[in-house]
């Protein structure tokens, strides 16, 4: 028996997808019971293929060929983006084609009409390289961590964030140098928004969101904030304070709701995140039964993320005849919290001018609001004209905390608008 591939793009994931099932076949066929073997290969960019041999293989430039070529088994969707993507997707799902694919953004967005799809014709589609890459977080979440209800997932799911961050940690660079520095060794696109504005986290934070809790999650019920405000005196306040500053997707399950949001957030420097540093990816997941598990590995790259697809291959392949399962099950229908919900503790850097009185006045206002603080650090200013107030809160809603500084900022003391940034625990 054979499974044939079709590979949809030649590109950076493709071509590892190519370059993988031609290394290691017969390790593959060996794990997967059955010979999974490449037959066809469409990429407008013939430049592309120019690096493999593929004696025997279809080559074309026409992706629905390759979808109606009946030697094709699985269609592995690799050329991104949410337009022809999801016209090839579901094409190859009405086909009743096995799809494989690492499209976060599509999923994120018509995740329930994919899986929808592919229920109704009966095969499946799978997107483990969707989510950290070469972490097998998916199949964790589906199969390993099963049996459990999972109480949290704390994710460092960019690892252009976490390279910026770490080199503004440990070097003290500056974002804009950090950030540059990241795009010159490749670890950053050009433009770089998706990722440095938190949208990459969030599309991969929507997709373990609606696995976790079997629900669905819209995108923009996601909160996003990116990392562009955090200034070299956050990371130096921060670490002064016993933390390290990560781009955090989190994920809770809370009074029968679920908080999905992304935002930099405190680390304690004692958590097994705080460790994680450049381009990694980390995933920290606790379950009621499991107690709590950590995901650690490249979260993409050519050769990482082809491994995630040629592991959702092998799966297909030995799933054989039996019934597909669906990619998602959305029999739960529970609330998304807004981020006005959401309790915790927060980092404040107020910025002021040098006169008496300020912190008075900043706590009243504060303690007017039920908003209690559990340090604060303020330096001599040394002559200069503004100064930084930075105080640790207690736990308290974030609504009575956002009332409270737009209070605040109205005073005439206050220069720039306070920087906010949450805090794990």
């Amino acid at each position: 028996m054979r499974i044939g591939v079709g590979v949809i793009g030649a590109g950076t994931v493709g071509g590892g997808v190519i370059k993988a099932l031609q290394t290691n076949h017969d390790q593959i066929a060996h794990k997967a019971g059955v010979d999974v073997a490449l037959v066809h290969v469409a990429d407008l960019r013939q430049e592309c293929l120019a690096e493999f041999d593929l004696t025997g293989v279809t080559v074309s430039g026409d992706a629905e060929a390759l979808i109606n070529d009946p030697a094709v088994d699985v269609v592995c969707e690799l050329i991104g983006g949410t337009g022809v993507a999801k016209t090839f997707i579901l094409k190859a799902l009405n086909a009743r084609k096995n799809v494989v694919t690492a499209n976060k953004m599509l999923l994120a967005k018509a995740g329930v009409e994919l899986c929808q799809a592919a229920v109704a014709n009966g095969v499946e589609l799978r997107y483990e390289a969707s989510v950290a890459g070469g972490i097998p977080i998916i199949k964790a979440l589906r199969e390993g961590l099963a049996a459990n209800r999972i109480e949290f997932v704390y994710g460092i799911l960019n690892g252009t964030c976490n390279y910026i961050l770490s080199r503004m940690t440990y070097d003290r660079l500056d974002f804009g140098v950090a950030l540059s520095q990241a795009q010159a060794l490749g670890f950053a696109e050009t433009p770089p928004d998706l990722d440095i504005e938190g949208h990459d986290t969030a599309h991969k934070c929507q997709i373990l969101a609606s696995l976790c809790y079997s629900t669905q999650v819209p995108l923009d019920s996601v909160y996003v904030e990116g990392i562009t405000k955090v200034t070299r005196d956050d990371v130096a306040y921060a670490s002064e304070m016993g933390y390290l500053i990560k781009l955090l997707a989190i994920i809770r399950a809370v009074d029968g709701g679920i908080e999905a949001r992304v935002h930099p957030t405190l680390v304690p420097k004692t958590h097994l995140l705080a460790s994680v540093r450049n381009e990694f990816n980390a995933i920290y997941v606790k379950g009621d039964v499991v107690d709590a598990t950590l995901y650690y590995g490249r979260g993409a790259g050519r050769m990482p993320t082809a491994s995630a697809v040629l592991a959702d291959i092998i799966d297909i392949a030995k799933r054989g005849n039996a019934k597909a399962p669906a990619p998602f099950v959305y029999d739960k229908p529970r609330p998304i919290r807004n981020i006005g919900q959401v309790v915790g503790r927060y980092y404040l850097r107020l910025t002021t001018n040098d006169q008496a009185g300020v912190l008075g006045k900043v706590c009243t206002i504060l303690g007017e609001h039920d908003v209690s603080i559990a340090s604060c650090i303020q330096r001599d200013p040394h002559g200069k004209e503004h100064v930084h107030v930075v105080m640790m809160t207690h736990e308290t809603a974030e609504a009575a905390l956002r009332a409270a500084l737009a209070r605040i900022e109205k005073l005439d003391c206050i220069e720039e608008p306070t920087h906010v940034l949450r805090v794990l625990g």
